[in-house]
């Protein structure tokens, strides 16, 4: 039996299950009401609300603002959602805005001339190991290179950004090498080739199924819970590289139990609903390898160029990831599921850059709804055959601990993922009701 290891990014969960983040929206409030009750100041006022909430605000606001939209992200240390705003001609765009219930803040990059800069990345600088995504805190491209792009591939990826224009990109740095997180070891197994199991749907057709990476889909077309294992699930489904990094897999008994939750070793926790990720927002990450590892969203509609090929659609997170963490859940502390692990650079020790899929695309791609199909909600990243995993008991907190469990690579590449399928533990400590907990 395995057991994972966090040694940066930790988190311990309560025995009573999982606390919401956030308090319902408010306004602030003011010394003169108006004769409905609001005055004019309080109506303009930002509102405080949940990081989950943030992105119907952000969709609402795209389409009131239109042209003068230019993105927005969730201010976790405030609770508000901070919207970019390129006034232009129009004087009450920022009225508007704060009508809305959002911080206001006005930058020079439009969304238009930013997807823009995207596209020119995308004609001249796909090279392998290299990654773009808007980042709306900085109103700039942020453009990310990995240790293996050197010599003429940089002098290109350079003066493709340094086209676009002062203000509109940044190059990052990354130490180290962006591959897909599949190998070999233990959570859901096909050959040599390891992923990890992300959230259980329902298809089509109704019968039980699971989502995973897409990179392991094409790996292999029949998982098992077990190394050396009978299969117990075929890809019915696959997309990667390309649009995308996920698989629909389906159990082969119909009649198998797919619960809905994140197995966390020694708790669980229920998933409710699939959701948008919001630049800013706390996301939680359960990996084979790795354990609970928890950070935030950095970036919407990422492009990948992994040494597979061009991957686009994906969440970029500071997330830790590493080998055996493929496919695996990403969701929140109030239990929604967001992502599905695709890969990136780092470890757990020293960090990096990770992406994932975003579940609500996958879900739509393949036509499946989130959750077994007994009623019973949602599904999620648990254990696909495995052992019991009980509820822990106290008021200790404990932290998440392990050893790490190494593996082989699929196709030459590392990889990993998610949450157990097979039923070893990932161990989770007691808590004191507080819920999940971020430790970094």
């Amino acid at each position: 039996m395995s057991h994972q290891r966090i040694p940066k990014r930790r988190a311990a969960i309560a025995a009573g299950g999982v606390v919401a983040l956030g308090a319902a929206a408010i306004l602030l409030p003011n010394a003169s009401a108006s004769q409905d009750g609001a005055s004019d100041d309080a109506a303009a006022a930002p509102k405080t609300l949940r990081a989950t909430d943030a992105p119907d605000l952000a969709s609402r606001l795209a389409g009131l603002l239109g042209d003068a939209f230019a993105g927005s992200y969730y201010d976790r240390a405030s609770r508000q959602l901070v919207v970019n705003v390129v006034p232009g001609d129009d004087s009450d765009v920022i009225v508007r805005a704060e009508k809305a219930g959002a911080a206001v803040r006005e930058v020079d990059n439009s969304m238009t001339e930013l997807e823009a800069g995207a596209r020119t990345l995308k004609a001249r600088a796909t090279i392998p190991g290299t990654s773009w995504a808007v980042d709306p805190r900085t109103n700039k491209i942020l453009v990310t290179a990995d240790r293996t792009v050197t010599g003429d591939r940089w002098n290109r990826l350079e003066s493709t950004v340094r086209s676009l224009g002062s203000g509109m990109a940044a190059i990052k740095r990354s130490a180290g090498t962006f591959k897909t997180f599949a190998s070999g070891g233990d959570a859901i197994f096909a050959g040599g080739s390891r992923c990890s199991l992300g959230f259980n749907v329902t298809a089509g057709d109704g019968t039980p199924a699971f989502l995973t990476a897409g990179h392991c889909g094409v790996a292999a077309e029949q998982w098992s819970d077990a190394q050396g294992g009978q299969p117990i699930a075929t890809v019915d489904q696959a997309v990667f590289p390309g649009e995308g990094d996920f698989a629909l897999v389906t159990y082969d008994d119909p009649a198998t139990e797919a619960p809905s939750e994140v197995d966390l070793g020694e708790g669980t926790v229920p998933i409710t609903e699939a959701a948008e990720a919001t630049v800013g927002q706390e996301v939680f990450r359960m990996g084979s390898t790795t354990g609970l590892a928890d950070g935030q969203v950095l970036g919407l509609n990422a492009t990948v160029n992994y040494p597979e090929g061009t991957v686009t659609g994906l969440i970029q997170t500071d997330v830790c990831a590493e080998p055996g963490d493929s496919g695996g859940s990403m969701f929140t502390q109030d239990g929604l599921a967001i992502g599905l692990t695709s890969g990136g650079s780092g470890d757990c020790t020293a960090g990096g850059e990770t992406f994932f899929q975003p579940v609500t695309t996958a879900l739509e791609a393949v036509g499946a709804t989130l959750g077994a199909g007994d009623g019973d909600g949602a599904g999620a990243g648990d254990q696909a055959g495995g052992e019991e995993a009980g509820a822990s008991e106290g008021a200790g907190g404990q932290e998440i601990g392990g050893e790490e469990a190494g593996g082989q690579d699929v196709g030459g590449e590392e990889a990993g993922a998610g949450d157990q399928a097979g039923g070893e533990e990932a161990g989770a400590g007691a808590g004191d009701g507080s819920g999940l907990t971020p430790t970094h």
